[in-house]
């Protein structure tokens, strides 16, 4: 497992540690082994959990203003828009695909959250956005 070299009154100790159970040591001094018991148990180091605490604020529900004509599809994450599949004045259904987003390596489809038509394209193909950033708006 490990070895050592000690310095004592001027004579040389080379130590090899073979193993360790509990509060068992078997080692090697000088080519001689031993049996090391120890008269305490050895804590061994647990590797730290690592708890989040709870959020602050609560997660804002989307909004939806009910008198608004227009429906904003905005960033869920930032990324780089892949592909753009509609255009100005398009008419489109709930769940039909709009664009495609890349964010980490992963492609996400950001899809229609109701049926409309395109009134405008805020974003082109290549464009970085951040999240919260205005995609598209429908009317």
């Amino acid at each position: 497992m490990k070895n050592y070299k000690f310095k004592v009154n001027e004579n040389g100790y080379s130590v090899n540690i073979k193993s360790h159970e509990d509060n068992i040591i078997n080692l090697e001094v000088n080519g001689t082994s031993y049996e090391v018991i120890m008269s305490t148990e050895i804590k061994k180091t647990k590797t730290p959990t690592l708890v989040r605490s709870a959020s602050k604020q609560p997660a804002a529900p989307l909004q939806v203003t009910p008198k608004s004509t227009k429906t904003n599809i905005v960033a869920p994450i930032p990324g780089v828009i892949l592909s753009l599949n509609v255009k100005v004045g398009d008419t489109i259904k709930e769940n039909d695909l709009l664009l495609v987003l890349e964010a980490m390596k992963m492609e996400n489809n950001i899809v229609a959250e109701k049926s409309g038509v395109v009134a405008s394209i805020k974003v082109v193909v290549g464009q970085q956005v951040l999240q919260d950033a205005l995609l598209i708006e429908l009317e």
